[in-house]
């Protein structure tokens, strides 16, 4: 019986040491944040719009008149014309090669053919070009997202697009080679705010532009937040949910398109094409990483010369300058984002 009775007190005793929280005994204050470690800021905030890996989608532009084109480069007569639609596939993919906490590297390429549908361009020579070919930007870029510090991180970004209105490829020549870049150095304030400023050479205007930049990304709560790349592109943002998001801005784009024009001074024109697009997007999940995204606004002519040079500026080198009109448009994308 003695014998029972000390094995029961055995356990009894083991149980009540295993109840025993064993984080009582460890004194914390011995511990600290490991010594050694270097952190790295991140490039984005948070709730912000998820990066596009892959995206496929459709632009269309309601009518507008093309004013003052010319009849032929030695005629001093001009012709006015209606554009029915303009109608464009866009595409775009940026890759990651390099993802890690110290850098991230992204190859991508791009494609936007936008098809004038002109009511009558008869005899003209540019119009029918115009009508009859679709104007075609083609390239390929780079970004580099090198973090140096916890706090700071710079960005670097490279492009080179084929631009033009071809006819067949023979018409390609390195005339209708566009290059630009961007340099930023920013401040990742926190996790949800983010500045950065440096120099872009840039055709977004339809002309080479060198000007300065500003990035600026904040979330001010879970609802509201805001992604600028100032004077490229600024939107205000609300967020639904981290999977709808609903943003209000603009975004200033377009290049410079070479057109074989045999009549024309030196057998090609040059079109520098810019457009500022005041917006409303939508932005949805639909399946993992599949994302809808739907724009809506007004297409206004920001610029829309023909130059008989190349990056031509003067206007001893302008052919003529078209005062488009200012129509409606809405764009559909499907895109793979990032994480």
């Amino acid at each position: 019986m003695q014998k029972i009775v000390l094995v029961f007190s055995l356990f009894l005793s083991i149980g009540a040491t295993a109840q025993v929280d064993t984080t009582d005994l460890i004194d914390y204050s011995k511990f600290g944040d490991a010594e050694g470690v270097k952190r790295y800021s991140t490039q984005k905030v948070l709730n912000q719009v998820p990066q596009r890996i892959l995206s496929i989608g459709y632009e269309y532009q309601g009518g507008f008149v093309l004013p003052g084109v010319p009849l032929g480069a030695l005629l001093p007569a001009f012709q006015d014309f209606q554009v029915k639609q303009v109608s464009a596939i866009r595409a775009q993919a940026n890759i990651p090669v390099i993802s890690t906490n110290k850098i991230i590297w992204q190859l991508g390429a791009n494609y936007w053919s936008s098809k004038y549908s002109i009511e009558n361009p008869g005899s003209n020579e540019f119009a029918s070009r115009l009508n009859n070919r679709s104007m075609t930007s083609a390239g390929i870029n780079t970004t580099i997202f090198k973090p140096l510090n916890e706090k700071n991180f710079l960005i670097f970004q490279a492009s080179a697009d084929f631009n033009g209105v071809f006819n067949q490829l023979s018409e390609l020549n390195g005339k209708a080679l566009t290059i630009s870049g961007t340099a930023i150095y920013g401040w990742k304030k926190s996790e949800k705010n983010m500045i950065g400023v440096g120099l872009s050479r840039t055709y977004r205007a339809g002309q080479i532009l060198h000007i300065p930049v500003l990035l600026w990304n904040k979330t001010f709560n879970d609802r509201w937040g805001m992604e600028l790349l100032l004077p490229a592109r600024g939107h205000l943002r609300y967020n639904f949910s981290t999977s709808n998001i609903l943003q209000l801005g603009f975004e200033l784009e377009g290049n410079q398109f070479m057109m074989n024009l045999p009549n024309s001074t030196n057998g090609n024109v040059f079109i520098q094409r810019g457009e500022l697009k005041p917006r409303i997007i939508w932005d949805k999940k639909i399946s993992g990483f599949i994302w809808l995204s739907a724009q809506a606004g007004l297409r206004y002519n920001w610029r829309f010369d023909v130059m008989n040079e190349y990056n031509g500026k003067s206007d001893m080198q302008r052919y003529f300058t078209s005062n488009l009109g200012n129509p409606l448009y809405f764009n559909i994308s499907l895109n793979f984002v990032s994480p």
